[in-house]
C-alpha cells in the first residue's frame, strides 16, 4: 500500500489494524511447519532423510547382513576341518613309510639268515643219489617228499636225522645240524621227527604209505 493511499484512508476515518500480541513461549505468527518446538527437534528430523540415519540400514541401501555362521567363507570350523584332514594324511603317510621300512628290514634279515644257513649246510647234506624210498612229509601246507635208503628212513623216523629246505631243495642232515639250522632260520625246518610222539601224529612215517603223484607238489 503506498503512502498516498494510506493517507486517504486515514482522512476518511479508517484506523490501522492493531498488531497481534505475541504470547510468551508461543509460536511466532506465520510459523512454518517444522519450525519452533524444542531445540534440536528440526535437526533430528532432518537427519532422518540422510543415508544411514536409520539403525540397521546400510549406506548403499542394501539390507543388513545377518550374523556370519562359523565356517562360512573359510571360517574357523572350515579351517579346523582342513587341518584335521592334513594331520590324518600326514599320519597315514608316516604309517606307510614305517610299514615299508619294517618289510625291508624283515627281507634283509631273511636274506642274511638264508646266507648263514647256506654256509652252515655246506657239505652237510646226506642225500643218497641211489635212494629209492620216498619219505613224505608236510611242509608249507603241502605234501613234500625226499628219497632215502632203508637205513636213513629208520634214522629219520627215530629223530636221528632231519630235513632242511634250502633254495628249493630238501637236504637230509644229522640231528645236531638240524638244531643249528633251526636256530639260524626256523622257517627252513622241513621235517623234525619226535621219536616219543605217538605214531598217529606222523602217518607218513610208514614206508608202505603211498601218496598219489597228483597230490605231491
Amino acid at each position: 500500500m503506498t503512502d498516498s493511499l494510506r493517507d486517504q484512508l486515514l482522512t476518511l476515518g479508517f484506523k490501522p489494524a492493531p498488531a497481534p500480541e505475541r504470547k510468551p513461549g508461543g509460536k511466532p505468527p506465520h510459523a512454518r511447519p517444522g519450525q519452533g518446538g524444542r531445540p534440536g527437534q528440526a535437526k533430528s528430523s532432518a537427519g532422518q532423510g540422510k543415508p544411514g540415519g536409520t539403525r540397521g540400514e546400510r549406506r548403499d541401501g542394501a539390507a543388513p547382513r545377518g550374523p556370519r555362521k562359523p565356517g562360512a567363507d573359510g571360517g574357523p570350523a572350515e579351517m579346523d576341518l582342513g587341518k584335521a584332514f592334513a594331520l590324518r594324511a600326514q599320519k597315514e603317510k608316516q604309517e606307510r613309510i614305517e610299514a615299508e621300512q619294517r618289510r625291508q628290514e624283515e627281507a634283509r634279515q631273511r636274506r642274511e639268515a638264508r646266507a648263514r644257513l647256506e654256509a652252515l649246510l655246506q657239505d652237510k647234506g646226506l642225500n643218497d643219489p641211489a635212494a629209492e624210498i620216498a619219505r613224505h612229509f608236510e611242509y608249507g601246507g603241502k605234501i613234500k617228499r625226499i628219497y632215502v635208503n632203508e637205513a636213513q628212513l629208520r634214522a629219520l623216523n627215530a629223530g636221528e636225522l632231519g630235513v632242511v629246505q634250502l633254495n628249493g631243495r630238501y637236504l637230509l642232515v644229522e640231528a645236531a645240524v638240524l638244531a643249528e639250522a633251526e636256530a639260524v632260520f626256523p622257517a627252513a625246518l622241513a621235517l623234525k621227527v619226535d621219536p616219543s610222539a605217538p605214531a598217529g601224529d606222523d602217518p607218513y612215517a610208514d614206508p608202505r604209505y603211498q601218496v598219489p603223484d597228483d597230490l605231491v607238489w
